[in-house]
């Protein structure tokens, strides 16, 4: 398994942007797919990027296309979250997770982090 611990959260307000980072120990960072989720109080968690091995591929949800960039580095062991035009809804904790395959299905992946707060104000 690897190992996964987020940076980067903090209070901002609507219009700013954050970078989120996941730092990865453990096995070879590059035979793992990583994803980041969220979870908003009084909420499900719910899926918001994915990025393929190699990187060639990435993925969004809907509410973030446009607004947010998920990037990895093998060489750092770490993947990137760039979160820009924040809004009040994007207030969650946020998760990154490893897994074999790329999927926005979040049971699929088994190695989580513990997450970092991002809280946006209007």
């Amino acid at each position: 398994q690897v190992q996964l611990v987020e940076s980067g959260g903090g209070l901002v307000q609507a219009g700013d942007s954050l970078r989120l980072s996941c730092a990865a120990s453990g096995r070879t960072f590059s035979s793992y797919a990583m994803g980041w989720f969220r979870r908003a109080p009084g909420k499900e968690r719910e899926f918001v990027a994915a990025i393929s091995r190699s990187g060639g591929s990435t993925y969004y949800t809907d509410s973030v296309k446009g607004r947010f960039t998920i990037s990895r580095d093998n060489a750092k062991y770490t993947v990137y979250l760039q979160m820009n035009s924040l809004k009040p809804e994007d207030t969650a904790v946020y998760y990154c997770a490893a897994g074999a395959v790329v999927t926005t299905y979040g049971p699929a992946y088994n190695s989580w982090g513990q997450g970092t707060q991002v809280t946006v104000s209007s």
